[in-house]
């Protein structure tokens, strides 16, 4: 029997009385179709929510008796179904939770999911929020790239669901956990307090640690025990580190931390640990024109001087015998606490040359080496054994006044000398040139040059008391001031006179001559 029109309309107020379109209402699932889902919500009525509202997983996983809230959009399809959204239900929802939220100033959870001019984009409970720059952080942040996916804690700061706009911050829910973390940080702290904290800022003069709502300052003596070039060579931004309070100013909140007074003080056992003598092993970690810095453990570094690096008399820069982290072993030579000073040494693993020298040479003995430096007082003369030996100028000739040993030697010039003395102790070793023939005063000399002898001689210099001359080119004299005759010109250097001998001194090897009643026709 059909219907009339009054009875349908009657039938469908019956149906869907008590509920409007824009409800939301909870209901159960009685049906899953490839195409809907159909929700009883009651009141004799049921509904239908397309399948397009579902992600294909929650398809498959739906199924009778299930409650959803959904949303009425109308009261009656051309089937006389209620027409549902699930999605609608809980945008409505999430809008009043923001609205509720924000009004108790209490924070939500969502993720950043791109940027945009002057700020970001955050996605809350299906909701897009902006983000303002200003708001992303405490401080600005130049890669907002970097944040994109994270899930962080925001403050809502405006909700406008007529124009869909929500703005959210992030700034202020971290301001307000700064400030709690404050008052709980003020509370903890106290001289010799352990503390966790976070580099914030790094200079020369140390580092500024975020206690969480106030900051402390880690000064760079109190980073490490050891020698710090730079506080950055420790720590990074960023990094999460525990420090020990030394000091807190309350009335001005200043608070002064340290990093090495966690751990003993290294140099305070290093005379008991490291004495005289022990063999030690390190790590290069400083080359300087002086020496090598050498760190025998952690904050302790002991120093390798340039002379302590081998027996050479004159070693070569430290940087030509080793480089930055070469482990090497050394000798300690001296241990101090107090002037935290560890001195080291290379070349005391190795047998003194000194002492094969002691061995090899004696006094008199004739030896042959390799002129390596001259200097204004003599000349080095390498030895086989890695040492050098000291011709001083006044053994250079027994008969000429040697003004430079350049006038005799030169470097890199094979030569023999006598050894003069030897001293071990002291390193040194005393060569001569001139010992190598035999003294020409004590024979040559007394036979050739005789009181009276009228010789030309050649000026070598002029000085306020006499002229130094050269005789023969074997020995030289000395005309005195006393002696010298006026010359038609001024005499200088190279120019040639006659003088007659007047004095043989043979113990202190001097010729004296005198240019007065000298009968030659030169004069």
């Amino acid at each position: 029997m059909e219907l009339k029109n009054e009875e349908l309309e009657r039938l469908y107020a019956e149906t869907f009385q008590g509920i409007e379109s824009g409800s939301i209402l909870t209901g159960k699932i009685v049906a899953v179709k490839p195409d809907s889902v159909i929700v009883d919500v009651g009141f004799k009525s049921e509904g239908i929510i397309k399948a397009s509202e579902f992600l294909s997983e929650e398809m498959e996983s739906l199924k009778e008796g299930d409650e959803l809230e959904v949303f009425v959009v109308s009261t009656g399809d051309s089937e006389g179904m209620l027409v549902l959204s699930r999605e609608r239900a809980s945008r409505i929802k999430a809008w009043v939770d923001m609205e509720e939220r924000m009004k108790e100033n209490s924070p939500i959870e969502g993720v950043l999911v791109g940027k945009t001019k002057g700020g970001a984009f955050v996605e809350v409970s299906g909701i897009r929020a902006f983000l303002p720059a200003s708001h992303i952080d405490l401080r600005p942040v130049r890669d907002v790239d970097s944040l994109i996916g994270q899930r962080m804690h925001f403050k809502i700061l405006k909700v406008n669901s007529r124009r869909s706009n929500i703005i959210v911050s992030r700034r202020q829910y971290l301001e307000e956990q700064r400030q709690e973390m404050r008052t709980v940080i003020l509370e903890q702290l106290k001289d010799g307090a352990l503390i966790n904290g976070t580099v914030k800022n790094i200079t020369d003069y140390g580092v500024f640690v975020d206690l969480g709502g106030i900051d402390g300052l880690l000064h760079i003596s109190d980073i490490s025990w050891g020698r710090i070039s730079h506080p950055s060579a420790h720590f990074s931004i960023g990094d999460d580190i525990e420090v020990l309070v030394l000091s807190f100013d309350r009335e001005n909140e200043k608070v002064t931390l340290g990093y090495k007074q966690k751990r003993p003080d290294p140099w305070s056992t290093v005379e008991e640990k490291y004495p005289v003598g022990t063999s030690v092993t390190g790590k290069v970690v400083s080359i300087a024109d002086y020496g090598v810095f050498v760190e025998v453990e952690d904050a302790l570094e002991g120093l390798v001087h340039v002379s302590e690096i081998e027996w050479a008399p004159r070693p070569k820069h430290p940087s030509k015998y080793m480089q930055d982290g070469d482990i090497v072993e050394a000798v300690v030579l001296n241990a101090d606490s107090k002037e935290r000073k560890l001195s080291l040494s290379l070349k005391h693993l190795k047998p003194s040359p000194w002492e094969l020298v002691a061995e090899h040479y004696r006094p008199g003995q004739t030896i042959s080496g390799t002129v390596r430096g001259i200097t204004e007082f003599g000349a080095f003369v390498g030895l086989p054994e890695g040492i050098d030996g000291l011709v001083h100028i006044s053994d250079l000739s027994w008969t000429k006044h040697v003004k430079h040993p350049s006038e005799v030697l030169k470097k890199g010039q094979e030569i023999e000398a006598v050894v003069l003395s030897i001293e071990p102790g002291k390193e040194r070793i005393a060569l001569g040139l001139k010992q190598v023939s035999l003294d020409p005063w004590l024979s040559e000399i007394p036979q050739k040059y005789k009181l009276g002898d009228e010789l030309k001689c050649r000026v070598l210099r002029l000085t306020d008391f006499g002229i130094f001359v050269d005789l023969n080119d074997e020995v030289e004299g000395l005309i005195y001031s006393s002696e010298i005759m006026d010359t038609s010109e001024p005499l200088k250097e190279g120019d040639d006179v006659m003088a007659r001998i007047i004095k043989i001194d043979l113990d202190n090897r001097k010729i004296g001559l005198s240019m007065r009643n000298v009968e030659t026709s030169e004069q």
